[in-house]
């Protein structure tokens, strides 16, 4: 073989090595050949196994994803351009998620609703609102320190509950944003987000009021906002959870002050 077909073999098993273990393909590497020696040569990217995830969390490979050379961008430009699941024939918008790079509390909903659809932002309609009420109550905003996404990027038809085969998809997305974000915390409102990343079927009663450890992050679950325009008695149970939430933050990061 030729010194370039050698390379076109190597650089097709690194693609093929890449997709098959972690679903990404890292930078590509360099290499050098003489006679029946083989030298890689790194490009100027570090390459690196990505993180293993801390071991007894609770949402099994919930943290797995790729390599160093991912961002944030990157997982939004594919969210945008995501077609998996049938949710993408009748988007408007899809919803990446926003906020701050380094978030002391990462916000996890259900879904985009009507006003998500036709922004592309989360949690801007009624519920939304709602939700930065209750953030900036103990300190925490969209703007400073918080990030914000949905288990879904898609809004369901209706603002129906996402399907399974909806929420399977768009998994891979919320696990690479939470290896990339490394939030102190994690709020997750509703039963649906909750139910998804913990898998677990009870309810959201029960699962509120206590942090669950999720890899190593701490995860409160509490009701969505929008349960709370509906049903007014949750503001006493979620206020409750804002302040076991405040006073984790207060213990774990010397940066939160409220």
């Amino acid at each position: 073989m030729t010194a370039e077909q050698k390379t076109n073999v190597a650089l097709f098993l690194d693609m093929a090595g890449d997709y098959l273990r972690d679903g990404y393909k890292r930078p590509s590497r360099k290499y050098s050949f003489s006679g029946d020696q083989v030298s890689p040569i790194c490009s100027d990217a570090v390459l690196t196994e990505p993180p293993v995830p801390a071991s007894g969390e609770t949402g099994g490979s919930a943290l797995e994803g790729p390599g160093v050379e991912d961002s944030l961008e990157a997982v939004a430009a594919e969210v945008r351009g995501c077609t998996a699941c049938p949710l993408c024939a009748t988007r408007t918008m899809a919803v990446p998620g926003e906020g701050v790079s380094r978030p002391l509390v990462l916000v996890v909903g259900e879904g985009p609703g009507a006003d998500e659809d036709a922004s592309g932002r989360p949690f801007v309609g009624k519920a939304g609102q709602l939700l930065d009420k209750m953030l900036a109550a103990i300190g925490l905003s969209r703007e400073q320190n918080c990030f914000i996404a949905n288990v879904v990027k898609c809004r369901p038809p209706g603002n129906r509950d996402p399907l399974p085969e909806e929420i399977a998809p768009c998994a891979a997305f919320l696990n690479r944003q939470i290896r990339l974000l490394g939030p102190t915390v994690i709020l997750c409102t509703g039963k649906v987000a909750t139910q998804a990343l913990l898998k677990t079927d009870e309810g959201i009663g029960k699962l509120r009021g206590r942090f669950i450890d999720y890899g190593g992050i701490p995860l409160l679950p509490t009701y969505h906002p929008s349960g709370i325009l509906h049903n007014e008695s949750l503001k006493r149970p979620v206020w409750e959870d804002l302040k076991l939430l405040r006073t984790t933050l207060m213990d774990r990061d010397e940066t939160y002050i409220n």
